[in-house]
């Protein structure tokens, strides 16, 4: 059986051996341990040791780890000290900007699920080819911190284009919706749902946390309503009786998209809500 996609992902330094014991325990559909942004220079080869120890057996949440930019003296010894952990669910390649570099990555860590973040303008002019990079490539998403401050923008009016244009490339590469970036806040919990609202309203499917709090926020905001589970079930039950299009009793008309998008809807909908307020 498939696993359900992630709606939750949280971001925990992996110098902090500790605080990745506990994000293991958080409710989150996986962890991505960060040995980038998140590690100082100096903490880098700490970080890398720990994260291989933890990784030397199967974590009971599936962990993801955020290598360093392949352009920067630490990313040749992440790569190298993560290959064959039995442990390692996904690697997130940071910074890409070109198709190649996934391939580099791909071809380096063979049968590893990858995933490439997308922080620059060159890199969202490029997100339709880097998204069909290869087949390894799980999904794309923005890093939404260091695209701000390539485009100069200070609020999200200057991000509407790019949001769109990778869940786009996402899609027309046959991957999943991408998940949204992280919400800095950690506090306003009002602001997180709805950004995850409008975030769902432009195709985004899931969001990475960088507190635990989060994540019961992120799944009620990404899981469906009870009256849209209950609208897909009508869908779902009216196809069933009949293969072609069809007019529901209220008036929608209900093709083959309708009836796919139903059934995703109620798969989603099968999900366990994290617990939370």
């Amino acid at each position: 059986m498939t696993a359900p996609t992630p709606l939750t992902w949280l971001y925990v330094p992996g110098d902090r051996p500790e605080t990745v014991a506990k994000a293991l325990r958080a409710g989150a559909d996986a962890v991505i341990v960060d040995l980038e942004d998140a590690v100082a220079p100096d903490r880098k080869g700490y970080a890398r040791s720990a994260t291989a120890e933890l990784l030397t057996e199967r974590p009971s949440t599936p962990v993801h780890v955020r290598v360093n930019t392949l352009d920067s003296p630490f990313a040749e010894a992440d790569l190298h000290v993560l290959v064959g952990l039995p442990g390692l669910s996904a690697l997130r390649v940071p910074k890409v900007t070109d198709p190649a570099e996934v391939r580099y990555v791909a071809n380096t860590m063979p049968d590893v699920p990858l995933y490439a973040l997308l922080e620059s303008a060159l890199a969202i002019e490029r997100a339709h080819a880097i998204a069909g990079a290869h087949p390894s490539l799980r999904g794309i998403a923005l890093g939404e911190a260091d695209l701000r401050a390539d485009l100069g923008v200070r609020d999200d009016t200057g991000l509407a284009w790019p949001r769109s244009r990778v869940v786009v490339a996402a899609r027309a590469a046959g991957l999943e919706p991408p998940a949204q970036s992280v919400y800095p806040d950690i506090r306003d919990l009002e602001g997180l749902a709805a950004s995850c609202a409008r975030g769902r309203a432009l195709g985004f499917l899931g969001r990475t946390a960088v507190h635990p709090r989060q994540l019961p926020v992120i799944e009620r905001a990404f899981l469906p309503t009870p009256r849209e589970v209950e609208e897909a079930e009508e869908i779902v039950k009216a196809a069933a009786a009949d293969r072609g299009a069809l007019a529901l009793p209220d008036g929608r008309f209900v093709d083959a998209a309708v009836v796919a998008t139903a059934h995703r809807t109620l798969a989603l909908a099968s999900r366990t809500p994290a617990a939370g307020p």
